[in-house]
């Protein structure tokens, strides 16, 4: 068996089922069994596609470092669509609407990540991709017991629900320096929204950077404003990897 066999065969994805707000979440926890003992988890918030195989593999990518990571569906049933338009009317009650819901659906995420036996409860971060980084906010805004949460490429407005008067997590924003969905007004706005919060937060901001430039396949979609930039999807997740040595110490 070469070593990259055994690595594969050492990667564990199990199903999760679970009460999310209104709806039952079939979700992953995925994990690596050459790491004993607990660790830290990591809820990953997907795209507006839903759980596919990119967020997948983000999993597997987290259980190779030693990470428990939760793969969470955020629309039930584990819906997933190729479809933009699908995608939009799956996302926008939950992101344009009464983001209590989303809330609900993140909260019963990091429920099911802290219930798993190899998890360090006092050690969970979330992450998220575009729609799913506006899904990890939103735990944050909401007061979760989080010990960090990383956006890539995601939403970073308020919404329609007031802005916390204090975050407690670290929060680290990896968005593109050229995304049309996530401009510097929207950048700006969020920052004033860290500093009223007292929030411990940092902005990295990419150079030619599109939406969802950490996702080979963003190009096959054909939507202006979205492409794949393979400089800043190594430097986001390098950063990411830094911010989890400092805030798990693992």
């Amino acid at each position: 068996m070469t070593f990259a066999t055994a690595v594969e065969a050492a990667i564990q994805m199990q199903p999760a089922s679970y009460q999310a707000g209104t709806v039952t979440a079939k979700s992953w926890i995925i994990y690596d069994t050459r790491f004993s003992g607990k660790r830290p988890g990591v809820i990953i918030a997907p795209e507006w596609w839903g759980v596919t195989d990119y967020t997948k593999k983000r999993g597997e990518m987290l259980a190779k470092l030693g990470y428990i990571a939760l793969v969470a569906d955020l629309y039930g049933d584990g819906k997933t669509t190729e479809d933009a338009d699908e995608a939009g009317k799956l996302a926008a009650p939950l992101k344009d609407g009464d983001r209590a819901e989303l809330r609900a659906r993140m909260a019963a995420a990091l429920d099911a990540l802290k219930k798993n036996p190899l998890v360090e409860t006092d050690k969970i971060a979330a992450i998220g991709y575009c729609f799913g980084g506006t899904a990890a906010l939103e735990l944050a805004r909401a007061g979760a017991d989080l010990t960090g949460l990383v956006s890539f490429h995601g939403g970073l407005d308020v919404g329609s629900a007031p802005a916390p008067s204090s975050i407690n997590p670290k929060i680290l924003i990896e968005t593109g320096g050229a995304d049309p969905m996530v401009p510097p007004d929207q950048v700006n706005a969020f920052e004033d929204e860290m500093r009223a919060a007292h929030a411990n937060w940092q902005v990295n901001i990419y150079s030619d950077a599109q939406h969802a430039f950490t996702n080979p396949a963003a190009d096959s979609h054909h939507i202006p404003g979205i492409a794949y930039n393979k400089q800043a999807d190594e430097r986001s997740w390098q950063s990411m990897k830094n911010f989890f040595l400092e805030i798990f110490n693992y």
